[in-house]
């Protein structure tokens, strides 16, 4: 059996490798992840990882670098780094060898929060330990204290099972003993153990392929392709922080409660410091840690988000001639802070799973902050949220059964174009479960799924997006687990722009009675015929309404997405009983906005002809 210390295998290559082959080259390192991913997902049983995906698969060096990445939830590939560097530690020097599986998921060890299993594959090449094969996915059920999702808990503890850089296979031989206790300690035992076999085939086809790519090219020169790919990505990360003007830029917003002391809202802070061609976020002031799971892994979850923010911004295939070799290069500019203590870098033993939400909000804030040196590279508001949702009962036999949905928000107007409708946004990358899916398989029904009509998006040049509305029914007794946010704080306009509108949460009961309830809530329980309806916040608007084509809020009219009175009130267009556009009366309304905008209030008006007489 061939083994490896990794301390003894840290040579980085020096090799310079001609253009044309580093294209070739990067295109199957990519090629590569991407591959790793889709047998993720399309050898898992669990609706989480086959449907919506939330997943991530990617190749890593001896130092833990990221040579490449699949197109999976930026949180995932984000992490993967930070789960290596704890499974280092927790495995302190130990040898790795042929045939091993590590498997791990600790918050203070670098994961991005405990039902994400990641599963590591060392790569050999000519019996040296070379890289790293490893993917993440969020599992459904890891026995934490209620299923699927947990908000109001006390410590760490209560997440479920914890996994420190865990070999389940050693040498090719499966640790029996932990895959036992696994299935001992999942509510969804079956699901997950497929799941993470799904994993393990996952990581180690990424594994094969990286020594095929080896045995075509050779170590020194893939690894130095790897390298100057990475440097590539980084020179250009850097040239777009350089165009921002150097300073401190500041945003900050209020979450509504951590899921159990309601009356206290948490405040973040986001102070963007640009220097060069480097660029620091520093989340001092922002809310100590709670005493519940809504805390945030640092190495796991905030510093992947905030470099989420500026891949986004910075990095959009679409504003840029050559997409970026999606590699380490991108984190490696930006510099992220938070003290010890605070909401976004919780001390240990606190609870860290509900964490999605804040580090949404985050990026939100990041991107309010550069709007007025950027505002051709951001949005307004965004819903900077996600409807979490965790469904369950008991089944005839005794079992459970646990479903996580994941239902979408809207992103705020942009520079050029609407807000898309109904779509996640900012670091969220999953597919919605279908709906024929869901009553397959699971003893529930979905009642309306469609874009809210009950508010108005934020209006502006270009309008925000509008939110999903969704209600689930239940048909056997059961129980919701939910973790959303945005009910009180409302996405903001930009540059002209209203704000657009929070979500809300409705319980309803089998009698047809219905009652708002807050965005978090634990293990409620609902009896057959009862269940919940989200509906998701809506973006804010981009740019002053009365620039919006009037034809464009007509259509928005007949597609039942704006009001005659809405379009009257907010963008100063005329439509008729017909649903027809009045051209003068739109015309003679928008003179007179425009003429009420430039005269001071009737007040102030009063005060000076009493100071002029």
């Amino acid at each position: 059996m061939r083994s490896a210390s990794k301390e003894n295998q840290m040579n980085p290559s020096n090799t310079k490798v001609d253009p044309i082959t580093l294209q070739v080259i990067s295109g199957a390192l990519h090629t590569i992840a991407e591959e790793m991913g889709h047998v993720l997902y399309r050898m898992s049983f669990s609706s989480i990882i086959r449907e919506s995906q939330d997943i991530g698969a990617g190749l890593f060096d001896l130092h833990f670098n990221t040579l490449t990445e699949s197109e999976g939830s930026p949180l995932h590939i984000g992490s993967i780094p930070a789960y290596l560097r704890g499974i280092d530690a927790c495995l302190q020097g130990g040898t790795w060898n042929e045939g091993d599986v590590v498997l791990h998921n600790h918050p203070y060890y670098g994961a991005s929060h405990s039902p994400d299993l990641c599963i590591v594959v060392p790569v050999f090449w000519r019996g040296e330990l070379v890289a790293f094969a490893a993917n993440t996915a969020h599992h459904v059920d890891i026995g934490a204290a209620t299923p699927g999702l947990i908000i109001d808990i006390p410590d760490v503890f209560a997440e479920g099972m914890l996994f420190a850089g865990i070999k389940l296979y050693e040498g090719g031989k499966r640790n029996e003993g932990l895959w036992q206790y696994i299935g001992h300690n999942s509510r969804t035992a079956k699901q997950t153990k497929d799941d993470i076999d799904a994993q393990i085939a996952s990581a180690l086809l990424g594994a094969q392929r990286m020594q095929e790519l080896l045995d075509t090219y050779g170590k020194e020169t893939v690894f130095g392709a790897a390298d100057q790919l990475m440097d590539y990505t980084e020179a250009m990360m850097r040239s777009r922080i350089a165009e921002i003007p150097d300073g401190e830029y500041f945003a900050e917003g209020y979450l509504d409660d951590d899921g159990a002391n309601r009356d206290k809202r948490l405040p973040i802070k986001v102070c963007v410091r640009v220097t060069g061609d480097s660029v620091e976020v520093d989340l001092t002031g922002s809310a100590d840690q709670v005493p519940t799971g809504f805390n945030v892994p640092f190495e796991g979850s905030t510093k992947p988000a905030c470099y989420c923010a500026f891949r986004a911004m910075l990095t959009d295939a679409a504003l840029m001639e050559v997409k970026l070799p999606p590699n380490e290069g991108s984190f490696r500019p930006i510099k992220v802070t938070a003290p010890k203590g605070s909401i976004f870098n919780p001390i240990y033993p606190a609870a860290a799973e509900a964490r999605f939400t804040q580090c949404n909000r985050m990026i939100d804030l990041i991107i309010k902050a550069l709007a007025p040196v950027m505002p051709q590279r951001v949005t307004a508001g965004n819903s900077a949220t996600l409807s979490f949702a965790a469904y369950s009962g008991i089944k005839a036999e005794g079992d459970y059964w646990v479903f996580l949905e994941v239902n979408e928000g809207a992103y705020g107007g942009r520079p050029h174009s609407d807000g898309p409708d109904s779509i996640d946004n900012l670091m969220a990358n999953t597919r919605n479960n279908p709906i024929e899916d869901l009553g397959m398989h699971l003893p529930m029904v979905c009642d309306r799924y469609e874009l809210r009509d009950d508010v108005m998006p934020g209006a502006g040049q270009f309008r925000g997006g509008i939110g999903v509305v969704k209600t689930q029914r239940l048909l056997t007794d059961g129980a919701i687990t939910h973790e959303s946010e945005r009910h009180l704080d409302v996405p903001w306009g930009a540059f002209g722009g209203t704000d657009g509108a929070a979500g809300r949460v409705e319980i309803f009961l089998p009698d047809g009675t219905k009652q708002d309830t807050y965005a978090k809530f634990s293990n409620l329980r609902v009896p057959a015929g009862g269940g919940m309806a989200y509906y998701a916040p809506c973006g804010g608007g981009y740019g002053d309404p009365l620039d919006r084509p009037a034809r464009l809020v007509l259509e928005d009219v007949l597609d039942g997405f704006c009001t005659r009175a809405h379009a009257f009130d907010a963008y100063g267009v005329v439509v008729t009983e017909a649903l027809e556009l009045d051209e003068s009366a739109t015309m003679a309304r928008r003179t007179l906005i425009r003429l009420e905008r430039r005269l001071p209030p009737l007040a102030e008006q009063g005060a000076a002809v009493v100071e002029t007489v």
